[in-house]
């Protein structure tokens, strides 16, 4: 069987989850379950950073230990990730025992080899970024572009790897694998770095001095390994390294690292020399996309636009989260949340236009055809126009899932269901079996119900929740599998005449937004709040 594997970033523990972390988890499940859907062993990880001076601070504030406050911390992200129903196969944490032994491995080896040696650091460092930084890396005030903070000026001994070895190795990488980074832009962005003199050998360690809460250096402990080669080694440590080789070799190379574009040069120079000094395959290809904005702004919790992921699923449910972050904007660029867009976006399309479908050609169904798919006569056409494009919408949908076009497929997806919307009103089934006109209607029926098996699977990877709902609805019992399952060579075939529908109502609810001021949070706070109270109701 073919394999798929696909990581997230890990996210720094130093504060809550909110929708920016949320929209890279959930862009990674949505591509895990693509996969799976089509018969791959996917291997899907995420987790949490949890070392570093950051974190260190953070748990120092809050009055705990830095292990109590990372347990505190990953439970909130696990949390938060069940909710967005999240498929991953494996929650990785910086602090587990497998990880912390095998980056020492690591290090260990690339000490011996030559490729991690001592040195002095002296310079600005940008805690927020964990990386060391230069006077053009600063805005006109002297503060990181990132984080808004001056850096602080260091020096300390550490030890150093060698960048300056594999440059060469890595602009070969990027010109003999096209899709190694994408997309192109980013790509191009890394070429120039690599082109940069003063890109240069990187700090690896930090002093005990400096940074106490990290993994310690074997056999000298005034120093503990810095972020990069520890948060970055959780790529292949998840996957097996080096204490499961079997499941290693399986899963690795990544097929994707999922990851922010403020993070690329890390991922796409820092990573694949670390794992060519180590001997180790490079990634098949890393994507770094853009962020998610809040009313056009970078969110930010000195702005208070900072939005709870888990607020908004308890609120307005997971698959409206989940198909609102992909259905407007291209992956690779920059997205907007706007609440009452969001509530629009996700009425209109899941509401609306595909619930209002099915409601209406199921009720036909129990109406007309004794609540089972339409059973054609022999030799029978369907139409041909629609029915072609239900045939062919997961090969369109393929060519977009394979480049990560997650708006166009959904875009595709859903001019699928308009045109059986529109095919619907035009024929008018109601009035051909009014007419007596049973073969008529019966077509147009089972024309409508194989559109929406087709929508079905693939509108899945997006709102599994939603799409299992219309499944069961359409009659396929648990004895038939769910649609997640691993497919067959049949998954694509015809809806079968003959099935016994299961109508029990619309299947998907529509959003109501509380009358609050234009604030994002207030918004969803006092959704929830209005939710709360209907419950309480009850």
């Amino acid at each position: 069987m073919e394999k798929f594997y696909v990581t997230t970033a890990i996210d720094y523990v130093n504060s809550t989850p909110h929708i920016g972390h949320a929209y890279e988890k959930i862009a990674a499940d949505i591509v895990a379950r693509y996969h799976r859907i089509r018969g791959k062993d996917v291997f899907f990880m995420t987790g949490v950073d949890e070392h570093g001076s950051k974190v260190e601070k953070s748990a120092a504030d809050a009055g705990k230990t830095p292990k109590e406050f990372c347990d505190e911390m990953a439970e909130k992200f696990q949390l938060a990730w069940t909710k967005l129903n999240l498929s991953h196969d494996k929650f990785i944490r910086t602090t587990d025992p497998d990880h912390e032994q095998a980056v020492q491995v690591l290090f260990l080896k690339l000490l011996e080899k030559g490729d991690i040696y001592k040195g002095t650091y002296t310079g600005l460092y940008c805690e927020g970024c964990e990386d060391f930084v230069r006077e053009r890396d600063l805005d006109e005030n002297g503060n990181c572009f990132n984080h808004k903070k001056p850096p602080k000026q260091l020096e300390e001994d550490n030890y150093f790897f060698r960048l300056t070895s594999y440059k060469d190795k890595i602009r070969e990488w990027l010109t003999r694998c096209p899709d190694a980074v994408r997309p192109e832009g980013r790509k191009k962005e890394i070429l120039n770095q690599l082109d940069d003199p003063e890109l240069a050998d990187f700090s690896v360690t930090r002093s005990r001095k400096s940074l106490t809460w990290g993994i310690p250096v074997p056999g000298k402990e005034d120093q503990v390994i810095y972020v990069w080669i520890d948060a970055l080694s959780n790529y292949i440590t998840g996957a097996g390294y080096p204490h499961d080789p079997v499941k290693f070799a399986r899963y690795w190379p990544a097929d994707l690292h999922l990851i922010g574009k403020d993070i690329n040069k890390f991922h796409s120079i820092f990573w694949p020399a670390l794992l060519m000094a180590a001997d180790i395959e490079v990634p098949r290809q890393v994507f770094a996309h853009g962020f998610i904005t809040v009313n056009g702004q970078k969110i930010s919790k000195s702005l208070g636009n900072v939005i709870d992921p888990i607020t908004l699923v308890d609120t307005y449910g997971a698959d409206a989260v989940r198909f609102y972050l992909f259905a407007g904007t291209p992956f690779d660029n920059d997205g907007d949340f706007s609440i009452r867009d969001f509530a629009d976006k996700v009425n209109a399309e899941l509401a609306n236009n595909l619930g209002n479908l099915l409601n209406r050609v199921l009720t036909l169904v129990d109406k007309n055809c004794g609540g089972a798919v339409p059973i054609l006569d022999p030799g029978e056409t369907v139409d041909h126009t629609l029915r072609q494009q239900a045939n062919e919408i997961h090969r369109v949908v393929d060519k977009h899932m394979e480049r990560l076009e997650f708006a166009k497929a959904i875009e595709a997806i859903f001019a699928l269901v308009d045109q059986a919307n529109k095919y619907l009103n035009d024929e008018k089934p109601w009035s051909l079996f009014k007419e007596g006109k049973t073969k008529e209607g019966s077509v147009v029926l089972y024309t409508c119900l194989e559109v929406l098996r087709r929508v079905t699977m693939n509108v899945y990877p997006f709102t599994p929740e939603l799409a299992q709902k219309i499944w069961e609805q359409l009659g396929y019992s648990d004895d038939v599998g769910k649609i997640g399952d691993r497919i067959d060579d049949n998954f694509f075939d015809p809806i079968q005449p003959g099935m016994k529908i299961n109508n029990t109502g619309p299947v998907f609810k529509r959003i109501e937004l509380p009358e609050v001021p234009e604030d994002e949070e207030a918004l969803v706070e006092a959704g929830q709040k209005k939710d709360d109270k209907k419950k309480k109701d009850k």
